[in-house]
């Protein structure tokens, strides 16, 4: 049974490459982690695991796929997918919109005075 904590929570389960190096390391795929009333983004539980957010490729809240900065709240289910999942899938799941949205949000700002 995962470990619990007091308080508001938020239930993670992490699959393929994600769960077998957590095994490796003797951690559980399913964890229970502490999150504030307001939300956290999903990219700062993965911190709180020790996970890279350069090895996720799809996250899901409550069995739909959402971005992998938008908020999970205390209750939510969230899991973690790493890159390899099959073309037509990334499709139908909405897997391949969010990796769109990711990469908006991660490019660098222009500089002010710069045309674009």
């Amino acid at each position: 049974m995962p470990e619990t904590h007091p308080g508001p929570q938020v239930e993670i389960v992490v699959f393929g490459s994600l769960q077998l190096s957590r095994q490796r390391k003797g951690l559980p795929a399913r964890v229970f982690l502490p999150i504030p009333e307001s939300g956290a983004a999903a990219h700062s539980l993965l911190e709180a695991m020790g996970i890279s957010p350069t090895e996720v490729e799809a996250v899901f809240r409550n069995g739909r796929v959402v971005n992998i900065y938008d908020p999970v709240f205390p209750g939510d289910r969230v899991a973690f997918f790493p890159y390899g999942t099959p073309g037509p899938y990334r499709v139908f799941l909405g897997m391949a919109r969010e990796n769109i949205r990711r990469a908006e949000k991660e490019q660098p700002a222009p500089e002010k005075g710069t045309r674009t």
